[in-house]
Formats: C-alpha cells, sequence, structure tokens
C-alpha cells in the first residue's frame, strides 16, 4: 500500500541493443519499487529494433498504467553519463523532480528489499548524496565496486601490481577490499547507485564530455568537492552480469573512449600537470609489471599495445572517439 510520505524515487534504466536484458531487469527493479516510485527506460538510440520490442513490452505489460514506466528515445547514442542525462532530465511523469534518483544498469536485477534500503540509508543519512549497492555476479561472487578516486601514486601501483609497491601505497589502492558494513568511500561504480536530487541540483549532471568510464567519478568528485559523501551499503544487493551492452569481455584492444575518457578526468580534476604525472606513473608502473613479467616468463596482463596508446592519448593526440558532447535530441514515446 502506497504510504503518502514515502520519498519519490525515479529509476533509470539505459537501454543499448539489449532490450530483453533491460526488460528483465525492469522487471526486478518495478518488483522492488514503492508505489511511490516510477521507472524510466532511455533508448539510447539502439537502431536494432530494440525500442520497438520495449515500447509493444510494456505496454502488453500494463506497466504504462498511471504512466508508472515511460519509454523514452535517444536519437545518438551519446554514452552513459548522456543517456543518464536524459532520464535525470525527465523527471516524474507529473512534472516534478523526485527526491532521489535510482541508476541502475540494463543487466543489473536488484534483490528484493535493495531500493527501500537504499533510500532508507539516504533518509537517515543527510550529508550522503549517494549510496551504491552491493554488487554480485550470476555466480555469487562479490564484483568490486567500492572504491578511491584515481591518483598518482593509484595509477602506479595498480599498473606496477607489485607485492612491495602495494605494501607501500596501501592508503592509494584504488581498488581496495570492500568493506563489508555500511562504510564511506570515495566513489561507487554507476552499475546501481542511488542518487540524492538536492545534491545534482547543487553540483549538476554527468559530464557528457565522457563517452564511458570515469563518468561517475568525475561526478563523485564533484560531489565531494561540494561536502556530500558517497556510501557503499552491502546490506542492499544487485546481481550484475557485467559488459553486456559495451561487449567489453570481447574486446582484443582498449576501446580510444576510455584512454579519452581517463585523460579528460585527470585534466579536469587535477590540472594538466597533475594528468602528465599520472601518465608517468602509469607508464613507469606498466614497465615494472612488463619486466616482472619477461623475468617469470608469465603473460602480462594489459590488452594488447595499451601503453603505447595510452601515451598516445595522453599525450593528446587525435582521437578516433565519436563526438560525445553534441546534444541528443530526444523523444518520449507515447504508449
Amino acid at each position: 500500500m502506497r504510504q503518502d510520505n514515502s520519498p519519490r524515487v525515479l529509476v533509470i534504466l539505459l537501454n543499448y541493443r539489449t532490450a530483453q536484458m533491460t526488460l528483465r531487469a525492469a522487471e526486478a527493479a518495478l518488483a522492488d519499487m514503492p508505489d511511490s516510485a516510477e521507472l524510466v527506460i532511455v533508448d539510447n538510440a539502439s537502431g536494432d529494433g530494440s525500442a520497438e520490442v520495449l515500447a509493444t513490452t510494456i505496454a502488453e505489460r500494463g506497466w504504462d498504467k498511471d504512466r508508472r514506466v515511460r519509454l523514452i528515445l535517444s536519437e545518438v547514442n551519446g554514452g552513459f553519463g548522456a543517456g543518464n542525462n536524459i532520464g535525470l532530465h525527465a523527471g516524474m511523469s507529473d512534472g516534478s523532480t523526485p527526491a532521489y534518483f535510482y541508476i541502475l544498469n540494463s543487466d543489473a536485477f536488484p534483490d528484493p528489499g535493495c531500493l527501500p534500503a537504499l533510500v532508507h540509508h539516504l533518509e537517515t543519512t543527510p550529508k550522503a548524496g549517494l549510496v551504491g549497492s552491493h554488487v554480485r555476479g550470476e555466480d555469487g561472487e562479490p564484483h568490486t565496486t567500492a572504491f578511491r578516486f584515481p591518483s598518482i601514486a593509484g595509477e602506479f601501483e595498480g599498473a606496477a601490481r607489485l607485492g612491495p609497491v602495494t605494501r607501500l601505497l596501501k592508503g592509494s589502492v584504488v581498488a581496495p577490499a570492500l568493506p563489508t558494513t555500511a562504510s564511506k568511500v570515495d566513489w561507487v561504480a554507476g552499475a546501481s547507485v542511488l542518487v540524492r536530487a538536492e545534491m545534482l541540483n547543487e553540483i549538476g549532471y554527468f559530464d557528457e564530455t565522457f563517452f564511458l568510464y570515469f563518468e561517475e567519478t568525475d561526478l563523485i568528485k564533484r560531489a565531494a568537492k561540494a561536502g556530500w559523501e558517497c556510501w557503499y551499503l552491502p546490506s542492499a544487493g544487485v546481481v550484475h552480469i557485467g559488459s553486456v551492452s559495451t561487449g567489453m569481455k570481447e574486446w582484443q584492444r582498449m576501446p580510444a573512449y576510455w584512454f579519452a575518457s581517463r585523460r579528460h578526468y585527470f585534466v579536469k580534476n587535477h590540472g594538466r600537470i597533475y594528468a602528465a604525472c599520472a601518465l608517468l606513473a602509469k607508464l613507469a608502473g606498466g614497465t615494472i609489471h612488463t619486466l616482472r613479467c619477461a623475468i617469470n616468463g608469465k603473460p602480462r596482463q594489459d590488452p594488447a599495445g595499451f601503453y603505447t596508446d595510452l601515451l598516445r592519448f595522453g599525450l593528446g593526440l587525435p582521437t578516433a572517439r565519436a563526438s560525445a558532447t553534441t546534444r541528443r535530441p530526444v523523444t518520449e514515446e507515447k504508449l
């Protein structure tokens, strides 16, 4: 039964060529949503018939009753941040702004009670601007989704992957062990994160210069600078398949937009000199890792051409990345 005083939540699902997976995520989200919540599915210019499948299924299942579920179509794929911004700007169906936005990946499926637990945490933690849930694979293995902000030391440690270096720089490890209790962290991955609307009104939405990757890191970095906390809540869980729409598991080489996003993050948040030092630290750590692998005969743990590409993009050479900053025309599908 709906409680009149329950905070309003807008759940945002971004679809890119994963219509059936998105519908599965929507079904799981709807089962966990209070009556005061609504769901927006944004199709990020899939161009594969996803929009038609989504529209038809939403209508057939009656999800569009009282506009509880809406489908919004973007004519251009502007990336993760731009697609989610469309949902953030859409607001509730009556034109109002919700208290919270729940950003959920199209391949993530909330456990029963996940969303209420996240809402309760923000309701009872006034300084918290965001809270991320525990994320596990279909095999039950936890995914690392709570991090420290990238830094020069963190770049060196992460590339070197050497025990003595890690012990020396343990306070800079970007992906430390996951907390086992509710904890403040630097940032959380965007697979399942509840965001306070008040915070977004203050700091702004996703920076659409990022096509994919580092966009949530940048958003939460801005939140931290404005005094907002980010939390990780292990008692709220989702199952996440991961890399379905990006195809990351099949990558033979890191795409241009990953390097471009990394460079933009460091330059934007720390300046060009710091970004250059972070680049050198990454290259130095990678050199240690490469030499160690050559000595012990073990395979390197980096994609083909990674450090060549890293240097190229770090130096600001032209990229093949599509223009992710172009404004995206959008339409709301009438169901």
